[in-house]
Formats: structure tokens, C-alpha cells, sequence
């Protein structure tokens, strides 16, 4: 699985290096030449034809030689996975689709981890950061003491639930326990095949997953599930409470042959 890793700190970058752009300016511009194409301009400035078409507001793929294209407001940015992320939810997130960020990526699989990054294309990064940065600007000085003190109280509430979630996960790493463990598959009547956290179980039947209380083991977690193996905690399920795993198998003979366990877990990450 590809990740991208760029400067700490970085949240964007400007898509640069314009390969074979000769007409290509510091400005974030390019000027069309003749046989140009927008597939071809599309592939010398790593983008994609819906982000060209997007930033200069085209309802075709048509273009014509001197027209100048915006290429200044196509932003990448690079998200690192945390713990209950899924694909669907970033991309619900940044305004793109699951299957863009998986080409992006390279990926073949809905399944992720925390800690991984995914770089994301957007033009509404740029236009959102952009649009937030004048604010603190536009502050009358006699204020700037109350809005500072008012920032550093919302930064305040915006870490203490991020604070909590690390503590949980903390204590949750590492710890053994004893557990029941059923087994469950993706065939039953009525089921749609996806976990909590939007794995593909249907697509993917091979994935090592286990339904988990997240109160007890977070959701993301790597798991090491005794007669099972190393497992990804992406699932739910409203009979599994407290000490109780249930363990995705590929078929029902296999569930039954699973049965009803106790087993002893410990959780990795």
C-alpha cells in the first residue's frame, strides 16, 4: 500500500514541477499550446481532468491554443489515518469519493490503518484555507488579548476529546484479556457485507476483522486473536458487549466450525 511522506507540518502543497510545460508560470498558470489536450496538460502537471475542468470551471474537455489555465487552486494535501477513519469518511471530509482517493493511492483495498497518509487533491482546500486566513487579520487591536484568550480556550475543548481518545487507546495497547469469541460472515440474509468502519468484507473476503465493543477495544485497533491470528478491529455488532469478539470468517462452514470460544486476545495498536 503507497504513503506519501512529506515535511512535518506541511498540510498543502502546491502541485509544481510542471514537466514539458514550457509556457508553465511561478503563477500557477498555464497557456494552452497547439495539440495540446487536456488529458495531456492533465498528466505533465500530475492531475486529473475533473480537477483541471473544476478549477477553471469547463463543461467540456475542449480547450484551445493561448487559453490560459488555472492550475494555482489545485491543492494536495496529505491526511494521516486515525483511529475509526474509513475511506468514506475522509473522502465525506475533503468532498471527494472513495474510489478518487483510492487511485490517488494506489490502493486495492477499502481497509486502512491509523498512522497511514493518503494524499488528497482538492481545490477546496485552497479555497477554504484561503478564505479562513484573514480573519485573525481583520481583528481590531484593542480585541486582540479577548480573541487570543478566546482561542486558546476553543483550542482547549477541540484537544481534551482528541486528549480522552488517547488515553483510551493507550490504556487499551497492549492489554491482554480473555474474551468470547463467536464468528460471523458476510453471506447472511440481509447483510450488507460492510463493517462499522466501511470495510468491504464482500470484496475483500480474505481481510482479518473482528467485531469489537469499542468501549473496550477502539475501533482500528490491531488485534492478536488466539487461533485466529492478527486481525484489524473494524466491526461492531449489537450482541458484541463487554469481554466478546466476533471473528470474520469467509463462510458459513467456517463459522460453524469456529463455534462459541474463549480465547485470549491482545491488543497490539
Amino acid at each position: 500500500m503507497k504513503k506519501f511522506v512529506f515535511t512535518l507540518g506541511t498540510t498543502a502543497i502546491l502541485s509544481a514541477g510542471f514537466v514539458g510545460a514550457a509556457s508553465a508560470s511561478t503563477s500557477g498558470t498555464y497557456e494552452v499550446q497547439k495539440g495540446d489536450t487536456l488529458w495531456k496538460i492533465a498528466q505533465n502537471h500530475n492531475v486529473s481532468i475533473d480537477e483541471l475542468k473544476d478549477a477553471n470551471n469547463l463543461t467540456s474537455t475542449l480547450i484551445y491554443p493561448n487559453q490560459t489555465l488555472n492550475l494555482s487552486s489545485i491543492k494536495e494535501i496529505v491526511h494521516t489515518v486515525k483511529r475509526g477513519d474509513t475511506l468514506w469518511s475522509i473522502g465525506q471530509h475533503y468532498g471527494v469519493t472513495v474510489e478518487e482517493i483510492k487511485e490517488w493511492n494506489g490502493l486495492t483495498s477499502d481497509l486502512v490503518f491509523p498512522g497511514e497518509q493518503f494524499k488528497i487533491k482538492t481545490a477546496q482546500a485552497a479555497q477554504s484555507q484561503t478564505a479562513s486566513a484573514p480573519v485573525a487579520k481583520a481583528a481590531p487591536q484593542a480585541q486582540q488579548p479577548q480573541t487570543a484568550q478566546a482561542q486558546q480556550e476553543q483550542a482547549a475543548q477541540e484537544q481534551a476529546p482528541q486528549q480522552q481518545q488517547q488515553q483510551s487507546q493507550q490504556q487499551a495497547s497492549g492489554k491482554s484479556m480473555t474474551v468470547e469469541a463467536t464468528a460471523y460472515t458476510a453471506n447472511c440474509a440481509g447483510c450488507s457485507g460492510t463493517t462499522a468502519t466501511g470495510v468491504n468484507l464482500k470484496s475483500n473476503p480474505n481481510q482479518r476483522v473482528i467485531a469489537v465493543d469499542p468501549s473496550v477495544i477502539p475501533l482500528g485497533s490491531k488485534v492478536y486473536v488466539e487461533g485466529y491470528g492478527q486481525a484489524v478491529a473494524a466491526d461492531t455488532g449489537g450482541a458484541i458487549k463487554g469481554n466478546r469478539i466476533d471473528v470474520f470468517v469467509s463462510s458459513d462452514s467456517a463459522a460453524q466450525d469456529w463455534g462459541r470460544r474463549s480465547v485470549k486476545i491482545t491488543v497490539i495498536d
